[in-house]
Parts: structure tokens; C-alpha cells; sequence
């Protein structure tokens, strides 16, 4: 504990005896929680329902932040505009038709159907029943049975167990890792090329309520320049259902689930077969190309103009889906709430004589939720040769207290990647916030071991992956992440504007020093 305790006042005690530098003091109060909030209400606001890429909010929001760099006097760095366009391309998988014996049903609503490829028509009169889909040396439902081009019915839950309860697998209440991983069930059912995969699901209610429309949302990918968009053949689809669905595609057959599992239970050994029954669906991918804007600000700097900071935040959400908003207050409006304050801050600063040495590029980019495709898309076609770009600072969501924190100290913030590329950096940035912001930086994200792996989900990497030094600033995960929950009212302003306030510190410093970062390291 007492080690744990040097270690935050270390940081204290050093900013009573450095020096503060009035200018930058002057200049980092310019960003507020009054005027931070000013913007995030906005931003956040149902007008912007949810900033989605591709939709109407979201090019609402890219027309506010544009027309904020352009009253703060930013100049227009895309051939005189502010948005750099993004060729983006949006992919959705229709299902005009799904009948069982006669009885249709909506895809999202009583189903889903996930799967890829050109337009096709399934029509059969018989089902091959394949059990769990598990093939092992206990126990195998595949053995001896060619599903090639064929309609499959699999539990896609659960494994057979024996009389105790035990897998057979395992031979133990153990599961196997047919259970345990979410792949391997499916890995051996396309592997042998199967039409249409029908998978029954004890919980499709559950997940259909849960995640509702986003199951069949369409995909959003980079448009990689081709000059036809149709759809190419795709994997194997997949159709989950519920039991209730199954058992009327088992009538004809006059058996069941239930009936099903149980014959399997009793008999220890697979009951894979075929079944009479009626199935049709008509589905396949439809695609077209769309336009979504990465927003550019650029301030221009002194004797060191040619060298660039690039800061950045994602400004899209998750959108409107089927009337329900989700906001993203903090993913990622507080991000671009800070740019947007960091901006002021700076073009104060120049207008009052105190620009910066190098230029600040301050971007919000598209897409991101959408992997990463809008900071992509720049780093393949940069509006500035990324060979001048000194460091890109992103901010992503800094206007929560996470989890981890909410019973201790909210005086924080998460800080990832610093010394990936330049122990410099860390540096840096360390020495402002013991100068001036006076937090607790965490590097939990930093460890090579991460399961999130969250170093790489942010926009901070695809400038990483080009050799550029990055810090990725994070307020850390919530019960409201990517929820419609993710509120204005939920946002601690004060630290909004206190981690924004950090990033500043650190981008006057390698905005105003004489050398460049050094690249000295690489530990991605």
C-alpha cells in the first residue's frame, strides 16, 4: 500500500516545485466544463440522433463541427473544405421470404438470418437433422453423412450428456470446448459445404430483444475502389431460430426438440437423419456505395509549419435504430467535444500571439465504430504526408467514470500507447499532468495481455500501425457503453474538460520544442 501511495503523490509533490508556464495556463482555461457541455448537449442531442455514419444525424454532426472550425478561424485544409470525403460502402443482407410448411416469418423479428453473397432462392422438402453438429471420437453426428448442398437442422446449444449429466464428451460435468468455444460447431458444419444451416436456440428471444435490429444491420466497409459493387459468393448462411419455430419445421415428421434431445440422451450415440418438411427463403446481399466525411481543421504554425499534430476523435455512434436513439454522449461526443475545445484553445492562443511552432491538424473522423474506417481511410490518403506527422493525440470517450474507479478515485484517466513508439512521449505527457492536470494516469491498458485489447480499437492506431508515436486518452468501459443509456446527464463535465485539458499540456510541449519525438521503439 505504501508503495501504491508514492506513487500518486510523486506527481503532487513534483508540481509544487516545477514551474508553471503562465501562457499555457492562460490558454488551457479557455477549455470549461460550462463550454464543453455547451457542446455536448448539442451533439448528443436527439437532433443528432445518434450521429450514425451514412445517416442524417450523423451528417449533422459533421456540418457542426466544420462550421465550429470555421467560426474559430481554422483554415480548410481538403482543396478549401473541411470535409475530406470517405468512400464508404454498405452492404445489407435481405431476406425477402421465409415459410415453414406455408407459415412465414420476419427476418429480425421472429428470426435472423445472417450470411453473405448474391440474391438466391432455397426451396426443399426434407431437412437432414445433424444433432449437435459435433464430430469427436465419443461421439460424432456427422459420421458417415454427406450434407454437401443440403438444408441442415443443428442444436446450437448444449452438447449430449449421459444419465448423471455428464458430457459425453468430457465424461464429466465439465463442458466440452464444442460448448465453450463459440466457433468450433460451425467451423465443422461449413466445412463440409452445407446449402443453409438452420440452428435452434433456446435463447433467439432473448438475443432478438437484446440486440433487436443490430443483428441485421447492414455492414459498413471501405470501398476499395471497384468497379462493380454485386455481391460475390458468400459463406454458408445461417438461420437461427427458436424451438417453437423448429418444432413446426419437426411436425410433419411428428416429432420435436424435446423429442430429439431426449432420443439422443437415451440412446448415448447420434440420431442424425432426414425428415420430410417444407422450407422456403429467398435472401442474399444488397450493396451500394455512400459518402461519409472525415471533418478537418488545420491551424498552421511558425518556423516548424511543415511538421504536424494531429488530434483526434471519433464523431460517429451507433445512429437511430428503428426509432430508438443511442445517444453516445461519452462514445464519442465527449471526444469530440474536447477537439472541439482544444480547437478554441489554440486559435486563442495564435490570435493572441502564442501560436504553436509546428501545425495542429484537428481531425474528427467517420466510421469508427464501424472499424476504424474513417482514421483508415486518412492514413491511406493523408490530407498532410504522414512522414511530417509529429504525433497524433485521440481522445475516446473521457466524460465517464468507469467501473474500475467509480468507488475510488475520479481523478484519472487511462492512458495507452504513450511509449509504444517513443519513450519520449510518455515522458511528456507524464511531466504535464504533474505540472498541471494533477491525475492519476492509469496504464491497465497498456499491458501486453489486455483482453480488450482496446490499444487497437480506437482511431490512434491506424497513425501507430505507420510508425507515428500515439496516446490514446480513455475514461475506461461502463454499463451504458453502447447503449441508448449513453446520456448527457450521465457525463462528468469536470473531467471532461480536466483530460482535455492534459491533452492540451502535452501538444503545446511537442508543438513548441525544438526537436521532433523521437521514434525509438516499437512495442505494438
Amino acid at each position: 500500500m505504501k508503495q501504491l501511495l508514492s506513487l500518486f503523490l510523486i506527481p503532487a509533490f513534483c508540481s509544487c516545485i516545477m514551474a508553471q508556464d503562465p501562457v499555457q495556463l492562460k490558454y488551457a482555461a479557455e477549455i470549461t466544463p460550462q463550454t464543453a457541455k455547451t457542446h455536448l448537449s448539442i451533439l448528443a442531442s436527439a437532433e443528432f440522433e445518434g450521429r450514425g455514419t451514412g445517416e442524417p444525424g450523423g451528417d449533422r454532426a459533421a456540418e457542426y463541427i466544420a462550421n465550429e472550425f470555421e467560426r474559430l478561424g481554422l483554415a480548410a485544409p481538403v482543396n478549401g473544405s473541411y470535409f475530406q470525403p470517405v468512400k464508404l460502402v454498405r452492404t445489407r443482407f435481405e431476406v425477402s421470404e421465409f415459410t415453414i410448411n406455408g407459415q412465414s416469418f420476419t427476418n429480425g423479428e421472429d428470426f435472423y438470418l445472417l450470411g453473405s453473397g448474391p440474391k438466391a432462392t432455397i426451396e426443399t422438402k426434407e431437412i437432414v437433422f445433424i444433432g449437435y453438429g459435433i464430430s469427436d471420437t465419443q461421439y460424432d453426428d456427422l459420421k458417415g453423412i454427406d450434407i454437401s448442398n443440403r438444408v441442415v437442422l443443428v442444436f446450437s446449444d448444449g452438447e449430449p450428456k449421459d444419465a448423471n449429466g455428464n458430457s459425453l464428451i468430457t465424461g464429466s460435468q465439465t463442458p466440452s470446448e464444442w460448448v465453450t468455444s463459440r466457433t468450433k460447431r460451425l467451423q465443422n458444419i461449413t466445412s463440409r459445404n452445407p446449402k443453409l444451416i438452420i440452428a435452434v436456440s433456446g435463447s433467439m428471444a432473448e438475443d432478438l430483444e437484446r440486440f433487436g435490429s443490430r443483428l441485421t444491420r447492414p455492414r459498413i466497409a471501405l470501398d476499395e475502389g471497384t468497379t462493380d459493387n454485386a455481391p460475390t459468393a458468400g459463406s454458408t448462411p445461417v438461420a437461427n431460430i427458436s424451438p417453437e419455430m423448429a418444432n413446426l419445421l419437426l411436425a410433419p415428421a411428428n416429432t420435436s426438440v424435446n423429442a430429439l434431445t431426449k432420443r439422443i440422451d437415451d440412446a448415448q450415440k447420434s440420431q442424425s437423419r432426414t425428415y420430410k418438411t417444407r422450407l422456403k427463403s429467398t435472401f442474399g446481399s444488397v450493396t451500394e456505395p455512400f459518402t461519409s466525411n472525415n471533418v478537418l481543421g488545420y491551424l498552421e504554425g511558425s518556423d516548424l509549419k511543415d511538421e504536424l499534430l494531429v488530434l483526434t476523435a471519433h464523431y460517429d455512434h451507433e445512429g437511430n435504430q428503428n426509432g430508438t436513439i443511442f445517444f453516445g454522449a461519452d462514445d464519442n461526443g465527449s471526444g469530440t467535444t474536447g477537439i472541439l475545445e482544444l480547437a478554441r484553445a489554440f486559435t486563442k492562443a495564435k490570435a493572441d500571439g502564442h501560436g504553436p511552432r509546428r501545425s495542429i491538424l484537428f481531425m474528427t473522423v467517420t466510421a469508427e465504430e464501424k472499424g476504424l474506417l474513417g482514421s483508415n481511410y486518412y492514413s491511406r490518403h493523408p490530407v498532410f504526408p504522414l512522414e511530417n506527422t509529429v504525433v497524433n493525440l485521440n481522445t475516446d470517450m473521457i466524460g465517464r467514470i468507469d467501473d474500475k474507479h467509480l468507488r475510488g478515485n475520479h481523478n484519472y484517466v487511462h492512458v495507452i500507447g504513450s511509449d509504444k513508439l517513443s519513450s519520449e512521449l510518455k515522458v511528456i505527457n507524464e511531466n504535464a499532468n504533474a505540472e498541471y492536470t494533477h491525475m492519476e494516469l492509469d496504464y491497465m491498458y497498456d499491458d501486453p495481455k489486455d483482453p480488450m485489447r482496446i490499444y487497437y480499437r480506437s482511431d490512434q492506431y491506424n497513425f501507430a500501425k505507420h510508425g507515428i508515436p500515439v496516446i490514446f486518452y480513455f475514461s475506461g468501459l461502463h454499463p451504458d457503453y453502447h447503449t441508448p443509456a449513453d446520456t448527457v446527464d450521465k457525463i462528468n463535465f469536470e473531467m471532461l474538460a480536466k483530460r482535455a485539458r492534459l491533452v492540451f499540456h502535452t501538444a503545446w510541449e511537442i508543438a513548441n520544442r525544438d526537436a521532433r519525438l523521437v521514434v525509438d521503439s516499437n512495442k505494438q
